[in-house]
């Protein structure tokens, strides 16, 4: 029997997608064969994959080849500070004993929370490396994956201590599959390299210190997710640097993230200082 996300892939899809018409369509949309990529995802929207997640994971490694880096967002959210909670939020006599007890961080055996099936299933491929970030983890498989999860620093978790200046830095693509530009992570290093006010929050997370469990307070960047679509809308209309085409059931989108990532910084500073200025 199929649950209600099941079902509705099947109503989403007109056919099966396979490993090979998966294979097929990447290439097709432009993805390069030995390239490095970060990749977001629904399995749902996609339609129907024969082998689910797993399917999509080998179709992406096959496409990019043994000399390709495949890289996905593995946040854990669920290990955040549990007095911002709002969806939902938790009692205020339960905080301490949630900062007591929660287990660490653990890039091996941490779960990934309300990141996909597909990202799920790619933190327990063979091979793969996971950042040391307790909430905005990356993890990656390939020639480049060591360098883009190392060093990962706690203090701004998406800045230029991150994997996503990594990313900047290897000239890497971004790939969209069946989601929007609000689930595009490459987007917050643009906030923090914007000439832009920033707004900083407290954060605290459960993590591993020489051995010994500790919580351990550090400082994030309050986002902006909603001028991810009209910025990405401006970049696809101006540059021309978008690909779009079709994914199994599901819309793909390609683009460089250095392209993307240099854009949206000068784009949100104009915003800034059109703000400022009247």
């Amino acid at each position: 029997m199929m649950g209600g996300m099941e079902a509705d892939a099947v109503a989403r899809a007109s056919r099966p997608a396979t490993l090979g018409r998966l294979v097929g369509q990447l290439r097709a949309l432009g993805l390069p064969e030995g390239a490095t990529v970060v990749t977001h995802s629904s399995l749902s929207r996609l339609g129907w994959v024969a082998g689910g997640a797993q399917t999509v994971v080998m179709a992406l490694l096959e496409a990019l080849g043994p000399r390709g880096t495949l890289v996905m967002p593995t946040h854990s959210r669920q290990l955040t500070e549990p007095s911002a909670w709002g969806n939902p939020p938790v009692p205020e006599s339960w905080w301490e004993t949630i900062r007591a007890e929660t287990p660490a961080y653990d890039p091996r055996t941490t779960p990934t929370g309300h990141m996909g099936a597909i990202v799920e299933c790619f933190r327990c491929f063979p091979g793969v490396l996971r950042s040391a970030h307790p909430t905005v983890s990356f993890a990656a498989l390939g020639p480049g994956a060591e360098a883009i999860t190392a060093a990962h620093e706690l203090d701004d978790g998406l800045g230029e201590g991150s994997p996503l200046a990594r990313l900047h830095d290897a000239d890497a693509w971004v790939l969209l599959l069946g989601v929007g530009h609000d689930n595009n992570t490459s987007l917050h290093l643009a906030e923090y390299r914007a000439d832009a006010p920033k707004h900083y929050l407290p954060q605290g997370s459960p993590v591993l210190v020489d051995g010994e469990r500790r919580w351990v307070t550090y400082r994030e960047l309050a986002d902006d997710t909603a001028l991810f679509e009209p910025l990405a809308k401006d970049f696809a209309g101006i540059t021309g640097g978008e690909r779009v085409g079709p994914v199994g059931a599901g819309t793909g989108r390609l683009m460089g993230q250095r392209d993307l990532v240099d854009f949206a910084a000068r784009w949100l500073s104009q915003r800034a200082a059109n703000s400022a200025n009247p």
